[in-house]
């Protein structure tokens, strides 16, 4: 947290955390500074572009420029994942017409007119007459006719212009890949050297495939948090499954907007924030969020909506993808996705998100959470204080929206970052204590250090009893600042 912020500051910065995609557009120092500055809490490294010798580099200065602001940054790894694209056009471009018959291939003849490339022999195994081909992003269409040897013949059903590398989707097929490509394997090396805090998994189908990265991580030494991104239609139907594996959810609407109805996607949205919020799991919601600020200085009021609504319903995070990657007006785009978070976080119905909820809770985390934001609201507690080495205590009181902020004090830099993706949170590191009377001492001095709290304020503070021994949260103690502490 910057220093020098106060009560009065902080109620006007966005409670929802902020990811900005670092890429040509962002990579300098000023336009880092600028985004850090704007509240970006995520900096976002999409492996789908570049190599590792920018990336590294996005990720030394990033770094270099968030010490000198005083600011915890935490950064994120997007896999590429098994994303099918056309390969390279000879002519660099074909214009496909209604109702032709073209050959998708995976060994192209050299000047064959009627050919496009498809580097992914899996893919056209796979296929079967009848099924759909979309291509760019769903902007073209192909019917396919036939099957052949490393070829598909394809009817064109919407016709348009094709160039090279365009993204390939084909909706209700079954296809046999895994989601962790070689590709990806080397660049979750590559991020970890880098010492990333996130694993964004693409193209997430099933439970098996977050198994299958955290094997990968854990036969490397590592515990990074994975991030299932959601834009697969088969990941709806077992979406409780994907929540419980993984650590946190990325609603990718970009993908599920091609692969299902996009009149569908607003409540595939709102259904993925409720169950997030309800296991305690943080949720991002991404993709065109701000798409005209590609190119234009202000927003449309569709997109301020769309934002708004997002965090209303209850999201942990908003995302910048190609507005601050290539856009003209990245910094811009972060200033203005941080006012209309604020501006819809005044709306909020704090204390309430979950109200209502029929199901008890579990676990003694879950009640004493509860029960921490309910008791700051009655008491006018100027924070909501909690002590948390894994950085559970802290989402379980996020999930109700406290009004007031939550500082999380943890001695473990792992969990420091893990806490930057989650809504409200002002993650503080601190020394290790022994005794519950020290453990109270630094909580409130962490507090007061992030200046959100002052002498005479009451606060609430939770904590488990022993502290880091990974049971529950046990503790729940209203607090005057300055009672008791040593000065």
């Amino acid at each position: 947290m910057r220093e020098g912020w106060s009560v009065e500051a902080w109620s006007k910065m966005p409670r929802t955390k902020i990811i900005c995609t670092i890429g040509p557009a962002s990579g300098s120092p000023e336009i880092m500074r600028g985004l850090i500055r704007a509240g970006m809490d995520v900096a976002r490294i999409n492996f789908s572009h570049g190599d590792h010798s920018t990336h590294g580099r996005s990720i030394a200065t990033l770094r270099q420029v968030a010490e000198e602001e005083g600011r915890l940054v935490a950064i994120m790894a997007d896999l590429q994942g098994p994303k099918f694209r056309v390969g390279e056009i000879e002519s660099g471009a074909v214009e496909l017409r209604e109702g032709e018959v073209v050959t998708l291939t995976s060994r192209l003849r050299s000047g064959a007119t009627d050919e496009i490339p498809v580097p992914h022999p899996e893919l056209l195994r796979d296929l079967r007459p009848g099924q759909t081909v979309l291509l760019d992003d769903g902007r073209l269409e192909l019917a396919v006719m036939r099957a052949g040897e490393g070829c598909l013949k394809c009817r064109v059903v919407t016709g348009g212009r094709l160039t090279s590398h365009k993204g390939i989707n084909v909706p209700g097929a079954t296809l046999r890949f895994s989601a962790l490509t070689p590709k990806d394997r080397e660049d979750v090396a590559f991020a970890l050297e880098q010492e990333v805090d996130f694993f964004a998994l693409s193209f997430v189908r099933r439970a098996a495939d977050v198994r299958e990265l955290r094997q990968f991580l854990k036969d490397k030494g590592a515990d990074v948090s994975i991030i299932a991104k959601i834009e697969k239609p088969e990941a709806l139907s077992v979406f409780d499954e994907i929540l419980a594996e993984a650590d946190g959810i990325m609603i990718a609407r970009g993908d599920l907007g091609v692969e299902t109805p996009a009149e569908e996607v607003p409540f595939h949205q709102k259904r993925i924030i409720r169950a997030c919020n309800q296991a305690g799991k943080p949720v991002i919601t991404a993709t065109e969020m701000l798409q005209t600020m590609m190119e234009n200085p202000r927003p449309t009021r569709a997109e301020a909506s769309d934002i708004a609504n997002a965090i209303l319903d209850g999201t942990d995070a908003v995302m910048l993808s190609g507005e601050t990657a290539i856009g003209r007006y990245p910094v811009e785009a972060a200033e203005t996705m941080a006012m209309i978070s604020a501006n819809a976080e005044a709306h909020l119905p704090y204390g309430r998100l979950l109200h209502g909820e029929s199901h008890r809770h579990e676990t003694i985390t879950e009640a004493i959470s509860c029960a921490a934001v309910e008791i700051a609201s009655e008491v006018g507690a100027r924070a909501i204080i909690t002590a948390t080495m894994s950085g559970r205590t802290a989402r379980m009181v996020a999930r109700h929206r406290p009004s007031v902020p939550i500082v999380a004090v943890t001695p473990s830099r792992t969990t420091l970052s893990r806490l930057a993706l989650v809504w409200g949170v002002v993650p503080v590191q601190v020394s290790e204590f022994k005794t519950t009377d020290e453990m109270v001492q630094v909580m409130v001095q962490a507090a007061r250090e992030t200046n959100l709290v002052a002498w005479g304020d009451r606060v609430v503070l939770t904590a488990g009893i022993p502290f880091g021994s990974g049971g529950e949260t046990n503790m729940l103690k209203v607090h005057v600042v300055g009672e008791g502490e040593k000065m």
